[in-house]
């Protein structure tokens, strides 16, 4: 333990230069004092390595000090090959960079490693996009990347869900996320901070203005915040509806995020504390929990396989929904 934290200090600095104790003691999940007798060790070892005291200080190595570290466990050299994404790195323009890199990593593994490394690539892959996906819409994302890296303001032509006109914005980036599949800007506008789908940037212009981000925020830190005012979006409406058997599966898998608890399927299985509905021969009752009463609508998919149950008001937007697709299909100038 104590020699793979040793080389994790020594590849921070190499790669960080100055970093403070502190922030050492919290990446390697020890205390500074720790952190402290590590330095003591490298240096003992032959590491020109030191500390500088005060507000600006912290712990680097003498300039122009470069190790060549191959020290590599075999999960660390197979990790490197399990792949995420092929398709990131095909919308980022680096397939290639990415080949040439396990290429050379590869060169520079130990040779014990190698086999186990080559064949993790050969036997294990990961793709994000999830079944039936369908095509998804281009996104062009060169001059969000320029914009990414050369830290300058970015205005971009940006059109809404259910929107046609464009709306501009100039926005101060932070990165770029792939979230299964679909790639987003992550930016401060006005300083607060937004989520921009990159398929739906219809134009971005780089400005002469350098960024303005908040003091001491990073990426990971601000897709926190955005992923939670996603997902823990209120969802004040409850319902409660029965679907057959044999759809049970089918509707957990798409339903998910709705889902306030197991279903209830009167043979024992997901039996919750006994309060709603109760499951009858051949049906399973579920839970749900919406926005607003008119997402209920999403249930239309199942036909008549489910059926609201309660609250009343959701089973009206159902029954005024169905009447309005008969309506629809029941018309005499339908052709044949």
């Amino acid at each position: 333990m104590k020699s793979d934290r040793l080389l994790s200090i020594l590849l921070l600095l190499q790669t960080r230069g100055r970093v403070p104790a502190r922030e050492l003691a919290e990446r390697l999940e020890v205390s500074p004092r720790t952190v402290y007798r590590d330095i003591e060790s490298l240096s003992a070892a032959g590491v020109p390595v030191y500390a500088e005291r005060g507000r600006h200080g912290g712990i680097a190595l003498l300039p122009g000090f470069r190790t060549d570290v191959t020290g590599m466990t075999t999960d660390e050299a197979r990790a490197l090959f399990v792949l995420a994404a092929e398709g990131a790195h095909t919308s980022l323009g680096l397939d290639e960079a990415l080949g040439s890199a396990l290429r050379k990593v590869m060169a520079a593994l130990p040779a014990p490693h190698r086999p186990a490394a080559e064949l993790t690539g050969r036997r294990i892959l990961v793709d994000p996009d999830r079944w039936m996906g369908g095509p998804r819409p281009s996104a062009d994302l060169d001059e969000l990347q320029s914009a990414v890296f050369t830290d300058l303001r970015l205005r971009i032509g940006y059109r809404h869900s259910g929107e046609t006109r464009l709306r501009t914005y100039t926005v101060d980036p932070y990165g770029l996320v792939a979230k299964a599949g679909t790639w987003y800007l992550v930016a401060d506008r006005r300083g607060t901070p937004q989520l921009f789908r990159a398929d739906r940037v219809a134009s971005a212009t780089l400005t002469d203005a350098p960024v303005r981000r908040r003091a001491g925020v990073e990426l990971a830190e601000v897709w926190q915040q955005l992923r939670r005012q996603v997902e823990d979006r209120p969802a004040d409406v409850r319902v409660t509806a029965r679907i057959r058997r044999d759809r049970l599966d089918l509707a957990v898998r798409i339903l998910g995020g709705a889902l306030t608890g197991p279903p209830r399927t009167g043979d024992g299985e997901g039996a919750g504390n006994g309060e709603g509905a109760e499951a009858e021969d051949g049906w399973a009752v579920i839970e749900l929990a919406y926005p607003v009463v008119r997402a209920v609508r999403q249930l239309l998919q199942f036909g008549d396989s489910l059926e609201v149950l309660d609250p009343p008001e959701a089973r009206r937007v159902m029954a005024e929904a169905a009447a309005a697709l008969t309506a629809v299909y029941a018309a005499d100038d339908t052709p044949p």
